[in-house]
Parts: C-alpha cells; structure tokens; sequence
C-alpha cells in the first residue's frame, strides 16, 4: 500500500498507466476511495495516462486527523502529494467533494493545474444543498447508519439506476458501518464551507464541466454556474445520469473525458 506523508498526514495513493504518460489525477467523492470507486474509470483512463488516484484526509486508507477539513488544506496535501511524487504538473479531475477540491487546487495552484475536469460538482452550496447534506449529518452524528444510507442513496444515484440495481445497494448497505463517521461529518463541514463561485473568473485552465440529467443533488443548476463564471468552459450534460455518473453511464462519462483530454495535448 503506497503511502506518502504530506502535512503531517499520511496519504495513500495508487497509480496506473505508464510512467512516462501525462498525469491524471482523480479526486474522489465523499464516500469514495482510491481502491475501488474508480472501477469503472482505470482501466479506460491508463491506455492513455498516468492515472493517479488518491485519498484525501480523512477518507479511506490515509489517515483520518482530528478536525477541521477544509478545502484549502486538501489542496495543499495535493500540491505536496504531487511534489513528493516528483510530479510538475497535471491534469486535475474530480467528482462531487472531488469536483471541489479540484476547484481549490486550481484557484491555488494554476501552474500545476494543465487541465480542470468538473463532474456533478459546484462551487456554491444553496441552501436546498445545505439542508441535504445536513440530514447526512444528523444521522452520522446519531450513529445510524442505516440512517445515512437511507438519507443519503436517493440523492446519489438517479431513480432508474436505484430501481434496477437493488443488490448493488443491497451489498453498499452491508458497507455503510464500516465508514468513519467523525470523518465523514468533518468532510461535510468542510463542504458547507465552499464558495468559489466569485473567484471562478480566475481559472485559465481549459476546463470540462460534466453533469447528469437526474444528478438531484448537485445538479444541472450548479453546472450552469460553473460554466457561466468560467468562461473557457465546456459542458456536457449526460442524459438519464445520477449524481453518480462515473457509475451510470461510465461508457459515455469516459469517452467525455476521454475527447476533453486529447484535445489538450
């Protein structure tokens, strides 16, 4: 298990693809982890890069320090992750809490950011958001896990994909009391800070900007901000898609990617 400690936190990372190929790196989701939640993307994604996929502090096997996150301190860990791994530059994607550290690395880092990819992410939290995410909370901090599973399932996959993939979430399920609840919470206050929307005009990085049709959370909505405030950027909007569309539709989400990509050689 490759790790690096970076900001006195130890980050457990994996790469894929051949050394010598431009670097890729995938920013997971709240829930998400290096080691399994890209399933559908690495294999597509190192034919053609050096795909490096991480875990943020206080997500999966790096290490979950004491509060607060902040969407700062996660891009400094990148930065510091990339420099330890003697990486000068690459191209930055992420998804949903992913989408927003990404956001923040290229704020502050534009001469290591060669590319930004955005999917079911946004830089402001509307109160509707708000309200969501704190109902995860409350049930975390209840110690329910069945709870969060049940507050949190409808607003990350669309209802065509929950209806026609009950043991997938039958087997998820079975997963939920294994997460770290005190960091989960601390990556949701982390997110309720998030407010880039104003700052956005700055980011010079050609930029993709992917969402879903049916992403009921972090939405349409959200995505026509992102593409509104920076300029340069193009959207794609996968139709029938949850917030999850790495999941739903990975065919079309990688063949996105995929085309953003080679345009910026």
């Amino acid at each position: 298990m490759p790790k690096l400690t970076v900001n006195n936190c130890s980050i457990y990372y994996e790469f894929h693809g051949a050394d010598n190929a431009p670097v890729l790196v995938l920013n997971n989701g709240i829930i998400m982890n290096a080691a399994s939640s890209w399933a559908f993307q690495t294999k597509a994604f190192s034919k053609h890069y050096r795909v490096l996929q991480y875990d943020c502090r206080g997500q999966g096997q790096s290490d979950h320090p004491s509060p607060p996150y902040s969407m700062v301190q996660h891009a400094d860990d990148l930065a510091a992750l990339l420099k330890g791994l003697d990486i000068d530059n690459a191209h930055i994607a992420g998804i949903s809490y992913g989408g927003e550290v990404a956001q923040a690395f290229a704020l502050k880092y534009p001469e290591k950011t060669r590319s930004l990819i955005l999917m079911d992410t946004v830089s402001e939290v509307g109160l509707e958001l708000r309200l969501v995410i704190e109902s995860w909370v409350d049930a975390l901090k209840a110690n329910d896990a069945l709870g969060f599973f049940h507050a949190s399932v409808p607003w990350n996959f669309s209802p065509a994909w929950i209806a026609t993939n009950a043991a997938i979430l039958e087997d998820a399920k079975q997963r939920y009391p294994l997460l770290d609840f005190p960091a989960v919470i601390a990556l949701c206050e982390a997110f309720f800070e998030v407010n880039f929307t104003a700052r956005l005009h700055k980011i010079q990085a050609p930029t993709c900007i992917i969402v879903g049709s049916a992403d009921l959370i972090k939405g349409v909505a959200y995505a026509h901000i992102l593409q509104r405030e920076i300029h340069h950027a193009e959207l794609h909007i996968i139709e029938g898609a949850g917030h999850a569309s790495c999941w739903e539709r990975p065919e079309e989400f990688n063949s996105i990617v995929l085309g953003f990509l080679a345009k910026q050689a």
